[in-house]
């Protein structure tokens, strides 16, 4: 692998996009993994908020799941999606991401991943201390260390920082995916595109 190349994905665990974008980024490590260093950067979709969803954005998100689901395959339970009352706070999930890549780092895109299917194909609310460590099965992680670590001052800052981050970039949208080397940045895409159209561009950059 050469340290000095790096594809960022720039994502969020609550982002449908990102959900439709899931087996992209998974081909792209299984290609390029030993290439190029792949790292994820929490961009931040909706961190922080209170106000639960109204029926008018429930509607509005629904439809974007749609227009994923249409696009890529990827599966959605819409049916009860976002009950009553739900809080679209994506920084929880995010902050699990940051705490499990802590222990474990080598398991990120899979814990990260995970979650993305445990929300849109599930319907598990990953904004829930309780479900995220659920999820955490089949990981060589304690839930007690896990807990103390998510709930960690160092954790809640390292997750603000990926957020500020993402935003210092221009990065408003996501899934982002940005190629570093020694000199200079390269935007690959901002959205969604399919494996096929990256596949060559990601070849001619590493070329």
């Amino acid at each position: 692998m050469k340290e000095n190349r790096i594809l960022w994905y720039v994502a969020d665990p609550m982002c449908s996009w990102c959900w439709g974008f899931s087996p992209v980024i998974n081909a792209i490590k299984e290609k390029f993994g030993e290439e190029l260093k792949i790292s994820l950067l929490l961009g931040g979709l909706q961190p922080g908020t209170t106000v639960p969803v109204s029926a008018d954005s429930r509607d509005e998100i629904l439809h974007h799941w749609h227009d994923v689901h249409a696009r890529t395959g990827q599966p959605f339970l819409f049916d009860s999606a976002m009950p009553e009352g739900f809080i679209y706070d994506t920084e929880p999930p995010s902050r699990a991401v940051l705490a499990l890549a802590d222990i474990l780092p080598e398991q990120t895109f899979r814990y990260f991943t995970a979650l993305q299917e445990a929300f849109y194909a599930k319907q598990m609310d990953i904004t829930r201390e309780d479900i995220l460590v659920e999820l955490l099965a089949g990981y060589d992680i304690k839930p007690d260390v896990f807990r103390a670590l998510f709930k960690s001052d160092e954790i809640k800052q390292k997750t603000k920082a990926h957020f500020s981050r993402a935003r210092q970039a221009g990065i408003r949208g996501f899934p982002t995916c940005v190629l570093q080397d020694e000199t200079n940045h390269q935007l690959l895409c901002s959205g969604y595109r399919s494996y096929e159209e990256l596949q060559p561009e990601i070849e001619t950059w590493l070329a």
